[in-house]
């Protein structure tokens, strides 16, 4: 099964992960979103980072943790290129994500080719079901 794929948008970049589960689908977003911004295969995983992020619903909770992975890299605390576990528990709050992501503490040696502005709610998308899938559109 394929990680993720790009899907033709104008102006922005579109793409689709799946999982065999909706954790998997999440995990692989990360990586379709890092690979916007560095090639993730290029970056070391010898170090974890523990993420922890809450929604009302899925979308909220996609947002936040997309969000969470990009304000990472962007302040270079930590390049995201893979993961161990994505856990999404739902409560009568919302939903809950605990992730441990895989990569460097460092952007030494990574070539940046380019920059992820922001996440939004545009066309996004969140499939449970038995071929559970996001899809998301982020401002370049």
């Amino acid at each position: 099964m394929k990680r993720y794929e790009f899907v033709p948008h104008t102006g922005e970049a579109k793409f689709r992960a799946y999982g065999a589960t909706l954790g998997e689908a999440f995990g692989n977003a990360a990586l379709a979103l890092a690979s916007l911004m560095y090639d993730p295969d290029a970056i070391g995983r010898a170090e974890t980072r523990k993420v922890r992020v809450g929604g009302r619903d899925l979308q909220r909770l996609l947002l936040r943790f997309l969000e969470e992975v990009l304000f990472l890299a962007e302040t270079g605390a930590f390049l995201t290129a893979g993961f161990d576990s994505v856990e999404i528990e739902a409560s009568a709050e919302g939903y809950s994500l605990a992730a441990g992501l895989r990569g460097a503490f460092s952007a030494e040696g990574c070539d940046f080719h380019g920059e992820v502005k922001a996440v939004t709610y545009s066309e996004m998308k969140v499939e449970r079901g038995e071929s559970p899938f996001v899809q998301v559109v982020v401002d370049v």
